[in-house]
């Protein structure tokens, strides 16, 4: 996945490419390993996963700031809300969206909502570009008026981090080859645009499928703030497996497709999730809990989009 980033982009950098249709197929093959790099290396290595020596995790983390983004606001996001309180509104990140998209029954409700299952896609592909620009900075002023990065200089030294890395980032995946290409500056920006989108539409579909689906739930807390039941049956209740069978795409996403498994044991590494999946699904059904799962992705895609257009009419609920 890393020379799948890479290696197009070092064609590009020196200077050997002449044509916009080859720009296009070495920019957006960078995207495919762009998402390959986050959803197979850096989210293991994050969770620390990915190798019993956690300096390995930690190196390996840094190649989610190779891609622009920022491994510690991704920790915070992720491993922090979105696994603790997954699917809860106002509190899980993943569902936190901007107002023209609903992921959840309890937000707001607007009337172009209604359109949601069809436009989001577009918005979805637009999530790296996003990410790589503004949303790092605004999710660590966030976080840290959330109480984290609360250390002596800690908010500062992490700042200084972003701005140094995105710099290296812009300066090998757009500057460089903007000096570089003989080809007109605004070709060369929409290829490094095509690039974000394929790995924004790639790593948005495989998260969201696994929590915006049917029979999943939402749940509030209550006045004191707490979540009925443990955290073990929320994660079975607002998770989602899909394409279980295929070894080719479990690979290719990184283990994802087993978001169950990753849910509940988020330290052990996704080579492992489909060899442990029988045991989790048996012992949930021992227990009467719930254990979704889709046979396909293109099936979990259909009832994702489902998903959406209903929430795109039902009403608003109050959170409480």
């Amino acid at each position: 996945m890393l020379t799948l980033f890479f290696a197009p982009l070092v064609l590009t950098n020196i200077g050997v490419v002449a044509t916009p249709w080859l720009l296009f197929v070495l920019y957006i093959t960078s995207g495919i390993g762009m998402a390959g790099i986050g959803m197979g290396i850096m989210h293991d290595a994050i969770h620390g996963s990915y190798s019993k020596n956690k300096k390995v995790n930690t190196y390996l983390g840094y190649t989610m700031n190779l891609i622009g983004a920022n491994a510690t606001v991704w920790k915070i996001q992720h491993n922090v809300l979105h696994h603790t309180y997954t699917n809860i509104e106002g509190a899980d990140d993943d569902i936190n969206a901007p107002f023209f998209l609903r992921f959840s029954p309890h937000a707001k409700k607007y009337r172009l909502h209604r359109f949601q299952h069809l436009y989001v896609w577009f918005f979805y592909g637009l999530s790296t570009v996003s990410w790589v620009t503004a949303k790092d900075f605004i999710r660590l002023g966030r976080y840290r008026k959330m109480g984290f990065l609360n250390k002596k200089n800690e908010f500062r030294n992490e700042l200084l981090k972003i701005i140094g890395w995105k710099l290296l980032y812009y300066s090998y995946a757009l500057i460089i080859p903007l000096l570089m290409v003989p080809i007109a500056p605004w070709i060369v920006i929409l290829a490094f645009l095509s690039m974000h989108f394929v790995t924004g539409l790639l790593i948005s579909i495989v998260f969201q499928v696994a929590h915006i689906m049917p029979n999943m739930e939402f749940p509030l807390p209550d006045n004191n703030g707490e979540v009925e039941g443990d955290w073990f049956a929320h994660q079975l209740a607002t998770t989602t497996n899909f394409a279980p069978k295929s070894r080719f795409f479990s690979w290719l996403i990184g283990g994802l497709n087993y978001q169950i498994e990753h849910h509940l044991l988020p330290n052990i590494c996704h080579i492992h999730y489909k060899k442990i999946s029988d045991i989790v699904a048996d012992t949930a059904k021992e227990y009467g809990m719930p254990y979704n799962t889709k046979r396909t992705f293109a099936t979990a895609i259909r009832d994702h989009i489902g998903v959406l257009r209903k929430l795109g009419k039902i009403q608003h609920i109050p959170t409480r």
